[in-house]
C-alpha cells in the first residue's frame, strides 16, 4: 500500500506551499478502496482529504465539477448540505499521482458541520419524516438540474459494459449475467426510464453518510462516494436500508429484503405525499435494484470494496439475488399503497 500521508503532504504544497499540514489522521471506511483523511493544520484549522484511484481521472474531475456546482446552486434550505472541494483560482484543485504502480488522484475539502447522526432504528414517525424530507430535497434537486454541468454516463453504457465483460469476469455465471442485463435494457426501454427527469442522486443515503439537526431535517453529507446524475428512484433502494427494520448499520449485503418492509411503503407513502411519483417510476425500482446488483456489485465491486467484502457481495448476487429477483420483488403493493 502507498503511503498516501507523504502523497497528501507533496499535494498540499502544490496547493498552498505558504501553510503546513500537523497531523493526518485515516478515517477511512473500512468497506471502501477510497482513502480519506483529517488534516489538522499548523494553523489551527482542519481539512479533509480523499485520495482515489478507481475508474478515471476525468470522471473523478467531472463528479466533483458537478457537485460543487449543486453545493452551490442548491436552495438556501440545503446551503451548508454538502462539503465543497477547494479551488485554487477558479477551478476546483485536483491533485493527480502517478508512477509505475498506479494513477491516484487527490482532492481537498471543508470539513462539513455535522449534527446529530440518524438512528441506526428509525421510529415510524421518523421514518415518514425522512420520506418527506427526502421528497423536499429530490424536488430542489430537479429546480437546479438545468444548471448543473452534463454527464455522458448512464445506466445503459454501464449495463452494455458489462455485457462486454462478463465472459470473462465471470465465465460460470455468464448466462445468468446476461439475462438480467438483457431484461434490464428490455424493460427500461420500455419504461422508457430515459424520459425521466435527471437529478443528482447519491445512491448511498446511509446513516454514516448524512446527519439531521433538531427537527429531523437533512443538516449535512460530506460523503462524495457513488454519486451520479439519474432518476431519483436510484436513491431509493439504499432509502430502503436506513428505514428498514433492522437499520443501516449492518453488515453489508445487497438483499432485496428492505424493499419488500412495510416501513418502506411507509417512507414511500411520506415521500409521495410531498413529491408524488408517477406509475413508471414505482415499476422501475425493481431495474434500479438490478442495475445495483449488475452494476455496483458485479462490474465495479472489485474497485469500490476491499477485496474479501467484493467477493462475499458477488457471490451473493449471483448465487442468491438474481435468480430469485423476478420472483420475490412485485412492485404492486407499492403501487396499491400509492393510489397508482
Amino acid at each position: 500500500m502507498k503511503n498516501y500521508q507523504n502523497i497528501l503532504r507533496y499535494a498540499w504544497r502544490a496547493y498552498d506551499h505558504t501553510r503546513e499540514i500537523a497531523t493526518i489522521a485515516d478515517i477511512s471506511a473500512q468497506v471502501s478502496t477510497n482513502h480519506v483523511y483529517k488534516l489538522g493544520m499548523a494553523d489551527g484549522n482542519t481539512l479533509i482529504a480523499k485520495v482515489t484511484f478507481f475508474g478515471s481521472y476525468e470522471a473523478f474531475a467531472e463528479d466533483h465539477v458537478i457537485i460543487n456546482v449543486l453545493a452551490n446552486n442548491l436552495p438556501v434550505r440545503y446551503a451548508g448540505l454538502l462539503s465543497r472541494a477547494l479551488m485554487k483560482g477558479n477551478q476546483i484543485f485536483f491533485h493527480r499521482y502517478i508512477d509505475a504502480e498506479q494513477d491516484a488522484w487527490i482532492v481537498f475539502y471543508r470539513p462539513i458541520y455535522e449534527r446529530e447522526n440518524a438512528p441506526r432504528r428509525l421510529t415510524d414517525d421518523q421514518v415518514r419524516n425522512l420520506g418527506r424530507e427526502m421528497a423536499r430535497f429530490h424536488y430542489d434537486c430537479t429546480l437546479v438540474t438545468e444548471t448543473l454541468p452534463r454527464s455522458d454516463r448512464n445506466m445503459t453504457t454501464d449495463v452494455n459494459a458489462l455485457l462486454g465483460t462478463a465472459r470473462t469476469e465471470y465465465p460460470e455465471y455468464v448466462d445468468l449475467i446476461e439475462h438480467h442485463c438483457r431484461l434490464f435494457l428490455e424493460n427500461t426501454f420500455r419504461i422508457n426510464v430515459y424520459g425521466f427527469t435527471k437529478i443528482p442522486v447519491f445512491v448511498d443515503w446511509n446513516v454514516g453518510n448524512f446527519s439531521l439537526d433538531d427537527d429531523g431535517r437533512l443538516s449535512s453529507r460530506w460523503d462524495y462516494d457513488w454519486f451520479r446524475l439519474s432518476t431519483r428512484v436510484a436513491d431509493f433502494y439504499f432509502l430502503s436500508r436506513v428505514v428498514s427494520e433492522v437499520g443501516d448499520k449492518t453488515v453489508f449485503t445487497y438483499e432485496v429484503d428492505r424493499l419488500l418492509e412495510d416501513r418502506f411503503l411507509l417512507f414511500l407513502e411520506a415521500y409521495h405525499e410531498v413529491f408524488p411519483l408517477t406509475r413508471p417510476e414505482v415499476l422501475f425500482l425493481k431495474e434500479a435494484y438490478r442495475f445495483f446488483l449488475l452494476n455496483y456489485v458485479l462490474r465495479l465491486g472489485r474497485f469500490f470494496f476491499r477485496p474479501k467484502i467484493a467477493s462475499k457481495l458477488a457471490h451473493d448476487v449471483l448465487t442468491l439475488h438474481l435468480p430469485t429477483l423476478d420472483e420475490r420483488f412485485t412492485a404492486e403493493r407499492m403501487l396499491q399503497t400509492l393510489h397508482l
